[in-house]
């Protein structure tokens, strides 16, 4: 098994001079080295072929004792020194300090048909970010990663990718619910891959230490290798670097936001540079259609990483960015233009996508007065989003009675006969206003479907669906993971012998632990 190994990171950014891998404030370095823990029994659960085939390697590479080593931290390449980054970053608004690396390690950097990827085991041990924890991952958030990770990719959602999934051979202890029950469940070791693993946090770290010296050094570097049609570094490239990584998150999120996907701890840590979808934790997807919705039992409380304020936070992120940005720059200005841009353009970008969600494609005056009801009738009752849009590309612009719009759409109602009264009229009016808007478009029924369905998943990975998953492998049967990791391939297609997933999450997993809430422990 060869790479072609082209590392960058840790050839041209500063080294923690320390090698001891001890739990400290690590100052004026980008990373510190830190080799993966050596594990008693690894075992390989799943492989992607689409990642494996980007990488370079073949299906007898994927199959031997070398990858199996490799991936679970068991061998390190020749060549190579395995490190952990150093950030920082806001959690749940407030300046956490340092946090870095806690339980990733990068292997190395590789590249293969012009494309290049950063490789990077996650649970594979301790290094000096760990603070407390112990570096390791458990079965059940590793089985989440692997699959949303992938799935995340073919729903057309900019994200980080995962190449494996292993189990590690320890027992590792979590209390899943931090109400004091910890025990024990199977470590598991994922393999993420992405071009680059930065955060706003690696970042901002340099700029709350105010050593300006080496966040300049970090960023002329990731201008030059990530990009590099901004030209050379400069006051006027780090503005336009700014507007870059904007761009970028916007876009990401508009995406979050079309297929219903709750990241659930939007901590300045959790957003990449590159505006990937990054750290799959206690993320989830929006069954009943509630922007108050969001995952994380820890954020409870106050939501502040709920479906609807994503992109508020977004923006609050990319506020703390400019921030560490400003002493490279020395003018506010430039930097609050981006801002101030971003919340013009994603009100665009938010309404043009939704329209698309609904088959509306040229432009209306009354078109966000009716995307506005829409979202008010979405909550009327109980309505599960997935099914509601892509039942609706079934709307035939010649309906024959009231009732049929309705029929068209009832399988996304999770209390059917609450739609009555007042909330049926509305509902019929909206139809109403819907079927009229729908004859200035010149698309014919089966065009605007076809549009609407490329749009409009036919499945996500819905939390219950992995929560069985996870119940089927901690028994030792890995055969639902491929079930779905083949599935969510092709999340836009019909799929008919996958029929019993497009549906409302059963009644067993309303509030069953991993299903409708998930915490931060893994």
């Amino acid at each position: 098994m060869k790479f072609n190994i082209q590392e960058t990171f840790n050839k041209e950014l500063p080294a923690d001079p320390i090698l001891e891998n001890s739990r400290r404030q690590v100052e004026k370095a980008c990373f510190s080295y830190a080799a993966p823990k050596q594990t008693p029994n690894p075992s390989m659960i799943h492989i992607s072929p689409e990642m494996a085939k980007e990488l370079g390697l073949s299906e007898e590479d994927v199959q031997s004792e070398e990858f199996l080593k490799i991936f679970t931290g068991n061998q390190v390449l020749e060549g190579t020194t395995p490190y952990a980054m150093c950030y920082g970053g806001h959690q749940f608004g407030n300046w956490a300090g340092q946090l870095g690396d806690g339980r990733a390690i990068n292997l190395t950097e590789i590249e293969h048909n012009g494309k290049h990827w950063a490789l990077q085991l996650k649970g594979a041990g301790e290094t000096p970010y760990s603070r407390t924890a112990d570096g390791l991952a458990v079965l059940r958030s590793s089985i989440r990663e692997y699959l949303c990770s992938e799935a995340m990719f073919h729903l057309g959602v900019p994200t980080t990718r995962a190449l494996s999934l292993a189990l590690s051979g320890d027992q590792v202890l979590r209390d899943v619910l931090y109400n004091g029950n910890p025990a024990y469940e199977k470590g598991a070791i994922v393999c993420r891959v992405a071009p680059s693993f930065l955060r706003f946090g690696n970042y901002q770290i340099f700029a709350a230490r105010e050593d300006i010296k080496t966040m300049r050094t970090l960023v002329d570097y990731t201008i030059n290798h990530f990009f590099p049609e901004l030209g050379e570094p400069s006051k006027e490239t780090y503005v336009q670097f700014f507007q870059a990584v904007a761009d970028a998150t916007l876009e990401m999120l508009v995406h979050w936001q079309r297929v219903g996907f709750v990241h659930g701890v939007m901590n300045t840590d959790n957003l990449s540079i590159l505006g990937l979808t990054i750290d799959y934790g206690p993320y989830g997807w929006l069954e009943g259609y509630n922007h108050g919705w969001t995952p994380n039992t820890t954020d409870r409380q106050h939501s502040r990483y709920r479906y609807g304020n994503q992109p508020n936070i977004g923006l609050w992120n990319l506020y703390q960015l400019a921030n560490a940005l400003y002493p490279l720059i020395g003018e506010a200005e430039p930097l609050e233009n981006v801002l101030e841009g971003f919340k013009t353009e994603f009100e665009e970008k938010y309404q043009e996508m939704m329209k698309s969600k609904i088959g509306l494609f040229s432009e209306d005056v009354n078109d966000q007065k009716l995307l506005d009801d829409l979202e008010e009738n979405l909550q009327l009752t109980e309505t599960d989003m997935t099914l509601f849009f892509r039942n609706l590309a079934e709307f035939k612009k010649e309906v024959e009675n009231a009732d049929s719009y309705i029929n068209v759409v009832e399988d996304a109602f999770y209390i059917p006969e609450e739609v009555k009264g007042e909330v049926l009229d509305k509902w019929l009016l909206w139809f109403n206003t819907y079927q009229t808007r729908l004859d200035k478009e010149s698309l014919t029924d089966a065009e605007r479907k076809e549009k609407m369905n490329a749009v409009n998943p036919k499945y996500v990975l819905r939390n219950y669906m992995a929560q069985l998953a996870i119940d089927a492998a901690d028994e030792g049967d890995y055969t639902l993971i491929d079930e779905l990791f083949n599935l969510l391939k092709k999340p836009y297609d019909e799929q008919p012998q996958h029929q019993k997933w497009f549906a409302k999450r059963p009644d067993w997993a309303r509030n069953k632990v991993g299903c409708s809430m998930l915490s931060c422990s893994s």
